[in-house]
């Protein structure tokens, strides 16, 4: 029996000038180009896609192997294989812009000029409701130095912000000193959110052959491994920077989703888990009610950036000795 007293929840979110019917997005690289997903989820109730990230120009990728499972996640050095900007324009953003959900297209470029261009070209196409600039993909040279450097960082997003009308987001690296240093860059530069974090960089050893298991020799750590520091790192973003913040790493439930919201983020983005689990975010948007009507909230912004820190013990005042 519905309950008609029930109080009605908003699950939809604002990530700066952007709008989304719900927190719950599907990050770049995981998901394809999403016409591979149609038949087993309902890509309409998602908050929004990540297409593959784009580059300027062809990229064949990186050479074999590259992925590698580990004990508590995946190992990837993609190499951001992609066809270019042309032919995604002219082979998969049709598509894309067909679909009931907002897009978020992924850029990467190898200078500050390539990602203007990338921003301006894709601001003049229909479908497109807000770019995610990959600044920290550790797989490829270039383009992660303007997310391990505050300067470079916030002019990159200005640039792109004075020569696109987009909503703007900077996907951040974990492998640098003081993340917080980055998100008050990215915030100061004019970005409308960021998103925390990209992939840890590690490696795999085939210690009977004495070699690297992937091509590139290292790679970036995704999955279940990196919850913890993707949790830390939202945290410590939301108690010093005001925008909102896209949590990533390592989700792959209910209970993961809301503690990114508590710790911090608006929103979410589910990566690794797709490729085992490819219907994982229909299952966690069917229970996101009920987490919701847990902590009594009836809307996202009331979970959002809501923990409670233990308050600091004072120290026992010491006696006098005689």
């Amino acid at each position: 029996m519905t309950d008609n007293h029930a109080p009605k929840l908003d699950l939809s979110v604002r990530l700066g000038r952007l709008s989304l019917a719900n927190p719950i997005l599907v990050a770049s690289g995981t998901f394809g180009y999403a016409r591979e997903m149609e038949q087993i989820v309902d890509l309409s109730r998602l908050g929004g896609i990540l297409p593959k990230t784009i580059t300027k120009s062809p990229r064949p990728g990186n050479h074999p192997w590259r992925t590698v499972e580990t004990s508590a996640g995946l190992l990837n050095s993609i190499g951001l294989d992609n066809d270019g900007i042309d032919a995604f324009i002219e082979h998969h953003l049709p598509y894309l812009a067909s679909l009931d959900t907002a897009v978020i297209v992924s850029i990467a470029g190898r200078s500050r000029e390539e990602f203007v261009e990338l921003a301006s070209r894709l601001s003049r196409e229909a479908g497109i409701a807000a770019l995610e600039l990959n600044i920290s993909c550790p797989n490829v040279t270039g383009g992660v130095d303007y997310g391990t450097d505050p300067d470079q960082c916030e002019q990159l997003v200005a640039s792109v912000r004075e020569n696109c009308e987009l909503p703007v987001i900077a996907k951040l690296t974990p492998n640098v000193t003081r993340i917080v240093d980055i998100a008050a860059a990215a915030a100061a530069g004019g970005a409308d959110a960021v998103s925390l974090i990209n992939t840890l960089l590690g490696m795999a050893i085939d210690w009977k052959r004495q070699r690297p298991m992937l091509g590139n020799v290292v790679g970036g750590l995704s999955g279940p491994a990196i919850k913890p520091v993707a949790l830390r790192c939202v945290h410590q973003v939301a108690r010093a920077v005001a925008i909102p913040i896209i949590g990533i790493g390592g989700i792959s439930s209910i209970d993961d989703v809301m503690e990114f919201l508590v710790a911090g983020a608006t929103a979410v983005q589910i990566g690794t888990a797709n490729y085992y689990n490819p219907t994982v975010s229909m299952t966690i948007l069917d229970q996101l009610p009920a987490a919701l009507n847990q902590l009594g909230a009836t809307s996202i912004q009331d979970v959002v950036r809501s923990l409670q820190l233990p308050q600091p013990v004072a120290p026992k005042p010491v006696a006098p000795t005689a």
